[in-house]
């Protein structure tokens, strides 16, 4: 079956990021959250982010219209029911997902597909409650996920053949991305070696080793960085980062998993990066480093 109309549940950074892709690519987008006021915020925030690229030559007006076209707010998830592909990208947290997901499964038809973009909870886990668990898959999708043409595809114990097929296909035909297989493990292979290197990156920065600035720019000109590891985290979300530490610590028990404690006090500070203008660097409202 074709997958011509897709869900987006959570109306997030990342959650808004897929279903601006999914629309460019002439897809029609359900984008679910919890009320009209996140998702009024949230379609906010993508008409910010289209006006920029056109600001920069990258969009036309008429590509924005009909990319707003294409997404449909959705408070409802009884409105899904008609969906091909539902993709969720909520809250790192386990019970939330899995209760989301035992919903999805109730509510989309038995040949419909359930993507997770969770980077460190086990999928298995996830759908071990539902009716069709071999209908769940994860796509992991890196930020931005426009821009990044790379998507982590991750078998579950209970993944069919079937449907890794139907999403490597759709991947690589519809969304024009490189796919690679990932058998399930936290973190899988982007996340778990990139918080690693973030993770180091901070410890240099707290011993005094360099200053942020020089440790991104020995990495963007001696390995070829496009961000730095301070620079990708804050754009990551410094929470985020956080989380997904915190996760792999719990999942692995290595010490190379343990959260900075630098990384801790400024999550508690309220500095998360991009989403709050400031991190380890600060930044504009459109999210240019200051």
């Amino acid at each position: 079956m074709e997958l011509r109309k897709i869900a987006v549940i959570g109306a997030g950074t990342m959650g808004q990021g897929i279903a601006v892709m999914l629309a460019s690519k002439g897809l029609d987008v359900l984008l679910y959250d919890k009320t009209p006021e996140l998702l009024g915020q949230s379609v906010e925030a993508i008409e910010a982010h289209l006006d920029r690229q056109m600001e920069r030559w990258a969009l036309t007006r008429q590509e924005k219209k009909l990319i707003l076209s294409r997404l449909h707010k959705v408070t409802d998830m009884e409105a899904l029911a008609e969906c091909q592909l539902a993709i969720e990208s909520v809250t790192e947290h386990f019970e939330t997902k899995q209760r989301l997901f035992i919903e999805l499964d109730r509510i989309l038809p038995p040949d419909a597909i359930l993507a997770t973009n969770t980077a460190t909870l086990s999928l298995t886990l996830l759908a071990s409650r539902l009716v069709y668990p071999d209908r769940t898959i994860g796509m992991h999708f890196l930020h931005p996920a426009g821009q990044i043409r790379m998507v982590e595809l991750v078998r579950g114990m209970n993944t069919s053949e079937e449907t890794f097929a139907r999403m490597r296909r759709f991947a690589e035909q519809v969304l024009d991305k490189e796919s690679v297989q990932v058998y399930e493990s936290p973190g899988y292979v982007t996340t778990r070696l990139i918080c690693v290197l973030i993770n180091e990156a901070i410890h240099a920065l707290l011993e005094g080793v360099a200053s942020a600035e020089d440790i991104d720019k020995a990495m963007k000109l001696g390995y070829d960085f496009h961000y730095g590891p301070l620079e990708m985290a804050d754009r990551f979300g410094l929470d985020s980062v956080l989380a997904s530490m915190e996760a792999l610590f719990l999942e692995f028990g290595d010490v190379k998993f343990r959260p900075n404690t630098l990384l801790k006090k400024t999550v508690r500070s309220g500095r998360l990066g991009v989403k709050t203008g400031r991190g380890f660097f600060q930044y504009t409202d459109g999210g240019e480093r200051i």
